[in-house]
């Protein structure tokens, strides 16, 4: 098993920059109804986002709040894929925006690969979810029309 380092410079526990937050400008329900169209209609209970994969079911919170999916983030042909979870959630009460982040379940060693795998999945999934909000039937969301924010 690798061993990363964390924040002081210890071998042996996951750090929390290794995770990869972004707040994009689709709303929470259009990224939840998504997520379960893509659950109903799937094979194998799995989605292919690029190399990558989403594992069912999405779990919801209690309050009906945030989401969570398992995934499984290809980094390339000789590596495993890393299990991680995508978290899914409202910037705010008041905000049109969602936020994605995905966290790794395991160790894991930062490497460029690593790095673009992350981006590159959560750059994949945010396209996926902005065409399923255009997809969407007129009136039934209320958001302007927006475009990929920054990461946080």
């Amino acid at each position: 098993m690798a061993k990363s380092l964390d924040l002081h410079g210890r071998l042996g526990r996951p750090v929390t920059w290794l995770s990869f937050p972004r707040v994009i400008d689709v709303p929470f329900e259009v990224c939840v109804a998504a997520l379960e169209s893509w659950q109903r209609t799937g094979q194998d209970g799995e989605r292919h986002i690029g190399q990558s994969l989403l594992r069912w079911p999405v779990e919801r919170g209690r309050d009906r709040g945030a989401c969570r999916v398992e995934v499984r983030l290809a980094r390339g042909p000789l590596r495993p894929p890393l299990r991680m979870r995508l978290e899914v959630d409202r910037w705010s009460a008041s905000s049109s925006r969602t936020t994605l982040e995905l966290i790794p379940c395991q160790l894991v060693r930062p490497t460029a690969a690593y790095f673009r795998s992350g981006h590159l999945l959560l750059d994949s999934l945010t396209h996926s979810l902005r065409q399923h909000r255009s997809a969407q039937p007129r009136g039934c969301v209320t958001a302007n029309p927006g475009r990929l924010h920054q990461d946080a």
